[in-house]
């Protein structure tokens, strides 16, 4: 099927009306954080799980096997550790996913952590030609060192700049990251592979069977419980983020999982942090034939028809209310639809004033602490998450997670 082209134009965006925030189902307005809590948020919940990620209920025990403990990285400020985090459930079913961790050499945990994904394994994140290399499924990218859908010595820190360790180190905070495909492998199998194997076959043909992105989410609120059996981790000051299709994921499990504090998305886009219904840059269709497997089945219904979906992507954010949320935007990146992403912001307040948290922080860094839990910032430049993007991240972050003492 030959899609259609992106629009790019603003005078080409069609007037659109948002769906109700603080208006229930039944028609009644929400007007204390109380009624946010007990009502609007579990029909909006519901609403998402049925029509735009899907459902993905399945009960796991998890352990840890450790691999390497604490050997020297980035030059001596970081301790690095690699662990298979394995998650069994009904059935026999048997899940590992390899986690890689840096912890900083200075100071004594728990330390604060930012925890995500990363799209090509862990061995992109740094040279340290002694970190695992991913095993099994990766896309394939000749320019990455991924050959044959394998991992080679050659793709070795070739994403080292989307996971800055030594800035997060010498900050005092820890990074947490694992393959994402080990979780749930980036292709249309018709959900069988991955995490998916832990759920019942009815639930994986199912309308709402959950995609790819909440399959992610599952992964990434497993390893937030994993991380609570480690003693030099603080997860009551811990960041999930992810850039792009991650950061999709990184909010939905921030969604469904009150425990993870703070949420950053980078550039998220179209199932993420930006509007459906402005039909800017990339769109439902166009996602939706592209990678049919991220979002559960029932969302396809809505290609071309976004004015009909009973949900839009600022309610999304405005679940989060009222922990801590940032919202990242490059200028070049158009696809993602920088505007629509902040429009979404803007129009979640709402539901963050309910709890005393008014408005949009635009220069969250400067802004007072008191005032609003939302940060965004507009980068120069193109689709990707870059140190630059993580000072903001720090910045904000230790607003809200501020360093303890030994």
């Amino acid at each position: 099927m030959q899609l259609p082209p992106p629009n790019y134009d603003e005078a080409a965006v069609q007037a659109y009306e948002l769906p109700q925030l603080l208006r229930s189902e039944g028609g009644t307005q929400i007007q204390t954080s109380e009624a946010w809590r007990s009502e609007r948020r579990p029909e909006l919940l519901e609403l998402f799980r049925r029509h735009v990620y899907g459902r993905f209920d399945a009960q796991v025990e998890i352990s840890l096997e450790r691999v390497v403990s604490d050997a020297p990285a980035c030059g001596g400020l970081a301790a690095r550790t690699e662990l298979n985090v394995v998650l069994r459930g009904a059935r026999d079913a048997r899940v590992a996913v390899r986690v890689l961790m840096f912890t900083p050499r200075a100071g004594s945990g728990p330390f604060p952590a930012f925890l995500g994904l990363n799209l090509f394994g862990n061995q992109t994140v740094q040279p340290d030609t002694d970190i695992r290399l991913a095993e099994g499924w990766l896309p394939e990218n000749p320019e990455l060192g991924l050959l044959g859908h394998l991992a080679t010595e050659a793709s070795r820190g070739m994403h080292s700049s989307r996971f800055p360790v030594e800035m997060l180190v010498a900050r005092g905070y820890a990074l947490v990251t694992a393959y994402a495909g080990d979780i749930d492998p980036d292709f249309d199998d018709g959900f069988q592979n991955g995490v998916h194997a832990l759920l019942p076959p009815a639930a994986r043909a199912a309308a709402d069977a959950p995609g790819t992105i909440a399959a992610w989410a599952f992964g990434l609120s497993r390893l937030r419980e994993a991380l609570t059996l480690l003693q030099y981790i603080d997860v009551e000051r811990l960041a999930v983020f992810g850039h792009s299709r991650l950061g999709k994921a990184a909010l939905w499990a921030a969604v469904q999982d009150e425990l993870l504090p703070m949420v950053i998305s980078n550039e998220s886009g179209c199932g993420g942090a930006a509007l459906s219904r402005r039909r800017y840059g990339e769109r439902l269709l166009h996602i939706n034939q592209r990678f049919p497997h991220w979002f559960c089945p029932a969302f396809h219904a809505f290609n071309e028809r976004e004015h009909e979906l009973p949900v839009d992507q600022h309610q999304l954010l405005a679940l989060l209310a009222p922990r801590p949320l940032y919202v990242a935007s490059a200028a070049a990146d158009l696809w993602a639809d920088p505007l629509g992403e902040l429009l979404a912001c803007r129009a979640a307040a709402p539901c963050y004033e309910l709890f005393g948290f008014p408005g949009v922080s635009e220069h969250p860094a400067a802004a007072n602490p008191r005032e609003s839990r939302i940060g965004y910032h507009l980068r120069p430049g193109r689709h990707d998450i870059t140190p630059r993007d993580f000072w903001h991240y720090l910045e904000f972050a230790d607003r809200y997670f501020p360093q303890r003492g030994p």
